[in-house]
This record gives structure tokens, sequence and C-alpha cells, in this order.
């Protein structure tokens, strides 16, 4: 038995190893504990993101004895099908998110340029500008908060719902932009809705 799943590594494997070549199996011999011990990884991408220690994204094959969590599985062989450095599409994907509730709060234009383009020689300045906009929005945000704290069973099932319909578009969005940055592209602007 064998399963397809998403997984990023940094320069080296969590415990120290090398990262090992696209198709070298790599082989975990002793009893898997989850979270602790054997080769893990995420059916999906935005799960394995979670626990990523690094930028690149590979596309992996596990094999052996797989025992299934909720976010994440680990098997005894693992091999690395693909691998890109993600590094850009994350960046991008996340300037992307950020736009989607830009209309939350009054972003200084320079925030909206940084995340609309991407630009580097803004990026210090968007990052300041945005670090003072949310000082000053800060108990506004809190109040918020609390009242949607408050707010009924029937809003929190709605909630849910909505919840679960961004996580799915926010999959198939960085599956996309994945797809792109394997074909080449490295660069991503964000048009004016």
């Amino acid at each position: 038995m064998w399963k397809n799943a998403w997984h990023f590594v940094g320069e080296t494997l969590r415990d120290g190893r090398p990262i090992p070549a696209d198709g070298e199996w790599l082989v975990h011999g002793e009893k898997l504990i989850m979270c602790e011990k054997g080769l893990h990884a995420s059916k999906s991408i935005l799960d394995a993101l979670r626990y990523a220690p690094g930028t690149t994204i590979c596309w992996v094959r596990l094999a052996g004895e797989i025992v299934e969590g909720n976010d994440k599985m680990v098997a005894t062989k693992r091999k690395i099908l693909w691998r890109i450095d993600g590094e850009e599409v994350l960046r991008a994907f996340a300037r992307l998110c950020a736009l989607q509730v830009i209309d939350l709060w009054d972003a200084p234009n320079v925030v909206l340029t940084y995340l609309r383009t991407g630009d580097e020689n803004i990026r210090d300045a968007a990052w300041a500008a945005a670090r003072s906009a949310a000082g000053s929005a800060a108990g506004s945000a809190a109040g918020a908060a609390a009242g949607a704290a408050a707010g009924s069973a029937a809003g929190s099932a709605a909630g849910s719902a909505a919840w679960d319909a961004a996580w799915d578009a926010h999959e198939k969005q960085l599956l996309k932009m994945v797809e792109e940055g394997r074909n080449g592209k490295t660069e991503w602007i964000f048009e004016e809705e």
C-alpha cells in the first residue's frame, strides 16, 4: 500500500540528516509514533504547511506501514517524487491571503501596493506601515473579537461552514500556485478587484 502526500523540508531533515535525492527511499525501522517517530506527510498541502521547517515543497510517496491522523500521516517509508523551492510561491500566497481580507482594515497605500505586486523595494516600508496601523486598531479588534465570541451556536455552525469553504478555496489556490511554480513562474501580480 502507498499514498501520495505533501511534505516540506528545510536545509536538512528534522533529525539533521541530509535531504535525500528525488526517488530515493528513506526507511524508518522503528515503531511508528505520530508526531514523534516515523516519516511524516499530509494529504493537504495546507496541513503540511503548518508543520513546515522550511520552504521546499515536496510531493512524496509514503509506503510500508502507514498510520493516518487528522492532519498528517506517518509511515515507515517515504520518497520525494518531486520538489520545488517554494519561497516565492509561499510569499505570493501569503500576499494573496492578506489581500482577501484587506477590506477589514484601512490599509496604507504602501501596504496595498506591496501585497498586489510583491515589490521587494517597498517591503520594509509596507511592514512598518502595517505595524503602525495595527497598533492603533488593536483596541477595536479586541472588542470585535469579544463580540464574535458571544455569538450563537447557529453563528458558530455558519462560521465553521465558512471556515471549511475558505480552507478549501485556499487549498485549491495554493495547489494552483505550486503548479505554476513548477512550470517556472516566479512572480505573481494581483490586480485590484
